[in-house]
């Protein structure tokens, strides 16, 4: 993440971090962003997160990165948001995770429909594009400051 964000910033762009406070402290947080909000607990970082995104790109990454993502095409399949989503398939390293959601699919423990907004591309500028493309006013997540 702090190499993505130190790209952003080189360029002129603008990064909000959301770090919960037990990580703040543990975890070297980025110094140089242009906001961080520090919060109770990843339930309040991801709500946080989602309110504040006009979007949802998945780069390669751990089991945190695998839960938020489908945290997120989950919500998107209850209709909670309707924001883009995409999987930047660098090198191929999402293959047997699309492999396995076809086979969800297959298997009908998935439906076809929670899947078309996921859009999967090996091509960072495409990616780019697409997501300019979709640029537009979405509605928030309301942030549930009561989740412990």
């Amino acid at each position: 993440m702090g190499v993505v964000a130190d790209a952003v910033l080189e360029l002129g762009g603008r990064v909000i971090g959301v770090i919960p406070d037990a990580l703040s402290s543990t975890e070297i947080a980025h110094g140089g962003l242009t906001e961080l909000h520090v919060v109770r607990n990843m339930h309040e970082r991801k709500a946080m997160m989602a309110s504040l995104s006009s979007g949802f790109l998945t780069l390669p990454g751990g089991i945190g990165t695998l839960e938020e993502f489908f945290e997120i095409l989950t919500w998107a399949s209850l209709g909670i948001h309707e924001k883009p989503m995409g999987l930047l398939n660098v090198e191929g390293y999402f293959d047997p995770l699309l492999s396995f959601m076809r086979y969800a699919v297959e298997e009908h423990f998935v439906r076809d429909h929670q899947l078309e907004s996921l859009v999967v591309s090996h091509d960072p500028d495409g990616m780019v594009a697409y997501f300019a493309s979709q640029a537009r006013s979405f509605p928030a997540v309301p942030i549930d400051t009561d989740i412990t």
